[in-house]
């Protein structure tokens, strides 16, 4: 079968990118074949599957993305594929891969009233609304049960067309029996004692992310602990506020900030402990890694994960609303607490004994039944 997936920008290390081409090499192995639509793509191009690349002029966000899904929609629709997979919410698919969180709930809950009356509103909500409306037939997969419930509350959508994976977590995050010996190197090569405490950061959008909450948590410890801290920030995104922030906090020096990069794990067995204090995030499926891998993790309780971290009983999370005096606290107790030894092994253990790993396989027989409807 023929199978189109769509998102709107394609690039290397995005979790959203990661997962799309995960699920599509799954169907690819399966014998279908892979068109992808999208209006930019960096960096390399699977082997065996189509790119088409859709420039759009549009320089606002949301008139870019209307135009796009104008332009491939006489393609979608011209009866090529078997099933329509959308990594974006957009009018038209028959698969929806649910990445980001309701927009719905957002505007309700954290935007001022009159933001309802903006164009942005106007059009995140009716795309919104073409795949979660009870009426559609779109199949939807679901990373974060959470939010699951935000789409039924706002769109009444049917339970039958949810579908809950189970994440799709790298193996190669799994902690290795010469993990210490990787730690040693990694602390070589950037230059940290065996004394330094190294917080580890991940994900682009570093706003979102919760990086400026880390930096004044850093800066709040007491300064014997301070001097010898240090945050790793890997992803993509504007570097200069934070670089300035840190000045004006006076951690210029204890900040380290890394585009995308291919050898996340040694910074996962090398750090010592995973910062995820998220003004939202639908899943996190960093937060695995990072507990997989050995660190104790803090995190905010929004992350549609942060039932993981409970279950597994790997780390903390910072309760909402988000109060920065409690984080600090908590950043100092993630560091330094005798508890870190239990949260270490508690994570670990819970990759050994959870599903952590089938995502992909599971959307594609989610596809290929969605698909078989339509032969």
């Amino acid at each position: 079968m023929k199978l189109a997936f769509v998102l709107f920008k394609y690039f290397p290390y995005g979790g959203l990118q990661w997962k799309c081409l995960r699920i599509a090499a799954v169907c690819q192995a399966r014998g279908h074949e892979i068109d992808i639509y999208t209006m930019s793509w960096a960096g390399e191009r699977p082997a065996g599957m189509t790119i088409h690349l859709i420039p759009v002029q549009e320089k606002r966000n949301h008139k870019r993305y209307a135009a796009f899904q104008t332009l491939i929609e006489p393609m979608l629709s011209s009866g090529h594929y078997a099933a329509v997979v959308g990594f974006n919410k957009m009018p038209g698919l028959d698969v929806y891969y649910a990445a980001d969180p309701c927009f719905q709930e957002k505007a309700s809950t954290l935007r001022p009233w009159y933001y309802r009356y903006s164009a942005r509103y106007r059009f995140f909500s009716a795309f919104e609304q073409a795949v979660f409306k009870a009426d559609t037939n779109t199949e939807l997969m679901m990373i974060s049960s959470v939010e699951m419930a935000h789409f039924k509350r706002h769109y009444q959508t049917p339970d039958a067309r949810f579908h809950l994976l189970p994440p799709g977590i790298n193996r190669n995050r799994i902690r290795p029996d010469n993990a210490d010996t990787l730690r040693a190197e990694f602390r070589h090569t950037f230059g940290f004692t065996d004394t330094d405490h190294v917080a580890l950061m991940i994900g682009s959008d570093f706003k979102r992310k919760g990086l400026a909450r880390t930096l004044r948590a850093l800066a709040a410890l007491p300064e014997a602990l301070s001097t010898h801290t240090h945050v790793i920030m890997i992803g993509q995104d504007k570097e200069k506020p934070y670089l300035r922030l840190a000045k004006q906090l006076g951690i210029a020096q204890q900040l380290h900030l890394f585009s995308g990069r291919d050898d996340v794990p040694r910074f996962l067995f090398g750090c010592d402990a995973f910062i995820h204090p998220a003004h939202s995030e639908a899943a996190g499926n960093v937060i695995l890694e990072a507990m997989i891998a050995g660190l104790p993790v803090l995190i905010t309780d929004v992350c549609g994960y942060a039932h993981h971290v409970v279950q597994s009983k790997a780390g903390i999370l910072a309760p909402s609303p988000f109060d920065q005096s409690e984080f600090n606290v908590l950043f100092h107790r993630i560091l330094t607490s005798p508890e870190r030894a239990q949260w270490q092994a508690n994570g670990i253990r819970y990759g050994q004994t959870e599903d952590l790993y089938s995502l992909q396989d599971v959307a594609a027989d989610i596809i290929e039944a969605k698909a078989h409807q339509h032969a």
